[in-house]
């Protein structure tokens, strides 16, 4: 059985190693890394996992799965690059970090997989992106599939389109949480307890994600069944279309995919 090393042991890192848990992977097969002694503690209470310190870490692990911040990174590789194996995996969760930015700091050869993850694997419902690096093999990939499955969907993508995606998905739920705040003040502005409110778009979002996801359908398709011909609906969208709002959320992505080419350019 492979050992994985999860390097950070914050919010996703926790959440990668929960999921692994739930998914009936050993705790004896894990171990992580946290620089704060006291959140350290509270992973090994939590968990029962191993805390040890990079280097270690990297010694015990066949996968090392980095969930450090992009700015950390540079300094990650330099600490572990001598304790890296051949016919290791390397696991990298930081937005912006490219393939050929970890081979050329880690040993020649190593396998390396980049992901794009997003904060619906705190509740097994992630969408994560995966892109091989030059040297990574089929079992490595699929190795790295199975890992993030553990915590929602995996799809495979050329590594050309992860500024994309990280537009899309790893920022994607913020829009949607956006939406979500201004349905429930105009609920509020309306009348509506906060509570009703509140409880009334979630319900609305989850099932018309649902009615997406199970039917199979077209957006615009769903759209349409819902906008009667003069109608309250018909009324909201010409509001919407009026202000532009379907180009707002197109020029907003454009800029999340531009700065997340900008961060892996080295630009601040």
């Amino acid at each position: 059985m492979t050992t994985t090393a999860i390097f950070g042991g914050g919010v996703m890192g926790e959440t990668l190693l929960s999921g692994l848990i739930r998914s009936g992977r050993a705790v004896a097969d894990l171990v992580i890394t946290e620089r704060r002694p006291d959140h350290a503690a509270v992973l090994t209470g939590r968990y029962g996992v191993k805390v040890v310190d990079n280097a270690e870490a990297a010694s015990l692990a066949d996968v090392l799965v980095l969930v450090v911040k992009p700015q950390d990174m540079d300094g990650l590789l330099a600490e572990i690059h001598d304790h890296v194996a051949p016919g290791d995996l390397v696991v990298s969760l930081a937005a912006g970090i490219t393939t050929e930015f970890l081979e050329s700091r880690l040993p020649d050869g190593s396998s390396v997989v980049r992901v794009m993850p997003n904060t619906p694997a705190l509740v097994d419902q992630g969408m994560a992106a995966i892109s091989p690096g030059q040297h990574c093999t089929t079992e490595h990939l699929d190795a790295a599939q199975a890992l993030l499955e553990s915590c929602g969907k995996v799809v495979h993508v050329p590594e050309k389109y992860q500024d994309a995606v990280t537009a899309i998905s790893g920022s994607g739920p913020a829009y949607i949480f956006y939406v979500v705040e201004a349905m429930v003040e105009a609920g509020v502005v309306l009348g509506l307890p906060r509570a009703t409110s509140n409880e009334l778009v979630v319900q609305t979002l989850f099932g018309a994600a649902t009615m997406l996801k199970e039917t199979g359908e077209h957006p615009t398709i769903l759209r349409e069944r819902v906008s009667s011909p003069g109608g309250t609906t018909v009324a909201a969208l010409r509001q919407l279309d009026d202000h532009k709002v379907r180009a707002a959320f197109i020029t907003a992505i454009e800029a999340a995919a531009q700065r997340s080419s900008e961060l892996a350019s080295g630009q601040n």
